[in-house]
C-alpha cells in the first residue's frame, strides 16, 4: 500500500514540477518562449517556467560575421541544456547552425509564422514611396543581413533607384529607434518577430518573396531538448507541424550544402505547392546587388518517417544546381 502511494506521489510530483524552458532575454525571445510555454502546458498539463540566459550574441556589439554568425545566440542555451540547467530551449530556427549538435535533438518545429521581411519607417512608407521622398540623396535603409542587402541593392539597380544599405545590430526597439531619430530612413525586420511582439501596425510594407526571399528557417521556431530524454521529446513533439519541418529542413539543407552561414547573401524558401509537392527556391548573390542567382526546384512533400531524408535531398539538389551556376564565386565576393 505504501509503495502504491509512493508511486502515485511520484507521478503527482512529476506532473506539478515545472519544466524549465531556456530563453534569451530579449523581448522577442521572451515573447516567443512564452507562446511555446503556454502550448507545452496545454498539451502536457505541466507548468513551464522561463529561465533567462544571456548569450554572447546579446552582449557583443560586433557584427555577427565577426563573432561567429547567428550561432552565437544559440551556444549558451545549448550549454545550459547539456548541463541540465534547463529542460528544453526555444530558438528562432534561422539562428540554428546547420550542423546537428551532439547530445541534443530538435523535438518540434511548430507551424510557421509569416515568412516575409517588412519595411519599417517613421512615416510607415512602402519602399517605392520611401525612395521617392528622399530627393537628392540615397534612402538609408538599415539591416544586419547581407541577404537583405543583396536583394535591396538588386531591387534598386533594376529600377535606377538610389539607396544606401547600412549595417546595424540591436534588438527590435534599437533598430526601429534608428528611424525615429532620423539616423535611418527605414529598417528591414522579420514580419514574424514584429507580429509576435504585437508591433505589426508599424510595418510600412510587407516585402514580397519575389523582391526579398527570406532567410532559411525564417518565421519558424525550434524547440530543442536533450537526446537522452525521449519522454520529454515525445511530449514536445506534439507541437511539431510536419509541413513546416519539411520546408525548413529543405531550406537548411540547401544552406549547409552551399557551406554558407549568416555572412553569406543566401536566401531560401520552401512552400507547399498543391497537395503533395514542395517547391524550393534559392537565391545567392553579391551584397552590392550586381548579381543575383535565382533557381527553384520541386519535389514530393513527404510526411512519413522518410520526410527529413526527402526534404534534405531536395535542398541538396538545388544547392548543386546553384553551385554549378557559380554560387560559390558569388559568395566569395561578399568579403
Amino acid at each position: 500500500m505504501n509503495g502504491q502511494l509512493s508511486t502515485q506521489q511520484g507521478q503527482l510530483d512529476a506532473e506539478t514540477i515545472p519544466l524549465r524552458l531556456g530563453t534569451r532575454r530579449s523581448a522577442l525571445a521572451m515573447a516567443q518562449s512564452g507562446m511555446v510555454a503556454r502550448e507545452v502546458t496545454r498539451v502536457t498539463g505541466r507548468p513551464v517556467e522561463l529561465v533567462e540566459i544571456t548569450t554572447y550574441g546579446d552582449t557583443s556589439r560586433e557584427h555577427l560575421a565577426q563573432i561567429g554568425g547567428t550561432g552565437v545566440f544559440v551556444s549558451a542555451l545549448r550549454d545550459a541544456l547539456l548541463e541540465g540547467r534547463i529542460d528544453f530551449a526555444v530558438h528562432s530556427l534561422k539562428d540554428l547552425p546547420t550542423a546537428d549538435p551532439e547530445g541534443l535533438r530538435l523535438a518540434a518545429v511548430p507551424e510557421r509564422e509569416d515568412v516575409r521581411d517588412a519595411l519599417v519607417s517613421r512615416e510607415h512608407l512602402d519602399l517605392e514611396t520611401l525612395v521617392e521622398k528622399c530627393v537628392g540623396r540615397p534612402a538609408r535603409i538599415g539591416t544586419g543581413s547581407p541577404r537583405r542587402m543583396a536583394q535591396l541593392n538588386a531591387w534598386a539597380r533594376a529600377r535606377g533607384a538610389v539607396i544606401e544599405t547600412v549595417p546595424i545590430r540591436g534588438n527590435v526597439d534599437t533598430r526601429i529607434g534608428f528611424t525615429q531619430s532620423g539616423e535611418l530612413d527605414a529598417v528591414v525586420l522579420a514580419t514574424a518577430g514584429l507580429n509576435r511582439l504585437g508591433r505589426a501596425a508599424e510595418i510600412g510594407e510587407h516585402l514580397a518573396p519575389e523582391l526579398m526571399l527570406p532567410a532559411p528557417g525564417q518565421g519558424a521556431l525550434a524547440i530543442e531538448c536533450r537526446a537522452d530524454d525521449p519522454e520529454l521529446a515525445a511530449a514536445l513533439g506534439l507541437l511539431d507541424h510536419a509541413p513546416t519541418r519539411a520546408a525548413v529542413v529543405a531550406e537548411r539543407a540547401l544552406l549547409a550544402a552551399l557551406e554558407a552561414g549568416c555572412s553569406a547573401p543566401v536566401a531560401a524558401l520552401a512552400t507547399v505547392s498543391g497537395e503533395n509537392e514542395l517547391r524550393l527556391e534559392g537565391v545567392v548573390g553579391t551584397v552590392d546587388g550586381a548579381t543575383l542567382l535565382t533557381m527553384s526546384t520541386t519535389g514530393p512533400l513527404v510526411l512519413d518517417e522518410t520526410a527529413e531524408q526527402a526534404a534534405r535531398a531536395l535542398g541538396h539538389a538545388l544547392a548543386a544546381r546553384l553551385l554549378d551556376g557559380g554560387a560559390a564565386g558569388l559568395m566569395g565576393e561578399r568579403v
